[in-house]
């Protein structure tokens, strides 16, 4: 599946609930999708600066394209992270820095969701297309 695709399938999902706490609950139920991240990887150099709870993201390069593995220390986020996993893991760089997410504005997560979560998964998508910057910028494409 494209990463288009995989966002249409996501717009899908959230089309079948109306009220923002059914969505929010979602959220949590996609949050138990995450595979939990190691202990090792739990440092501070893989916290995304910017997200008021603690998230951590850890990279792998495999086969020319990024695996992404996270975890928080909210539910909310952890779902919040689980959904930018969904389409960006499995990705080359070139794909990830290319991608569009309009997913989040067509399920309405940058209106419904707290100024300092809106600004937390700013710092996700941030960070996840820099590690996709740095592969690329080291030839790994």
């Amino acid at each position: 599946m494209t990463i288009e695709e995989i966002q249409n399938q996501v717009i899908e999902e959230f089309s079948m609930y109306d009220d923002w706490m059914d969505k929010y609950n979602y959220l949590i139920q996609i949050s138990e999708d995450l595979i939990p991240l190691s202990p090792a990887h739990k440092t501070e150099e893989n916290l995304i600066d910017g997200c008021q709870s603690k998230v951590w993201l850890h990279t792998e390069f495999a086969g020319g394209k990024i695996f992404y593995m996270a975890d928080s220390d909210a539910i909310i986020t952890k779902g919040l992270i689980t959904l930018l996993i969904r389409v960006l893991s499995a990705r080359t760089p070139q794909e990830i820095i290319n991608a569009d997410l309009f997913f989040i504005e067509k399920i309405g997560l940058q209106e419904n969701l707290s100024p300092t979560r809106s600004n937390g998964l700013l710092a996700m998508i941030k960070k996840m297309k820099l590690y996709a910057l740095a592969y690329q910028a080291k030839g790994e494409k």
